[in-house]
């Protein structure tokens, strides 16, 4: 399964970008959003190193807190099936 990462963009450099999510920060190629308007602050999906689509704040938050339902599941099985 291949998941896209929200990030936010904290400063731009041409089509590079570096980007924050949860602590991490990750440089970012911007080349494939080239025609958007995009500035630090703003929200984008990363997948595999490269920003693919804009995204609002919101949803932004909503992946995130859909992440991290999936990341406490998964614990909670593994932790089940460590006893």
């Amino acid at each position: 399964m291949c998941l896209g990462i929200p990030m936010q963009i904290k400063q731009i450099d041409q089509f590079t970008a570096s980007c924050e999510a949860k602590g991490v920060e990750r440089e970012v190629s911007l080349f494939m959003l080239q025609h958007e308007q995009l500035a630090p602050g703003d929200f984008v999906v990363v997948h595999v190193g490269y920003a693919i689509q804009k995204v609002t704040p919101e949803v932004a938050a909503t992946a995130w807190d859909l992440y991290d339902e999936m990341i406490e599941k998964a614990e909670r099985i593994e932790g089940a099936a460590d006893a």
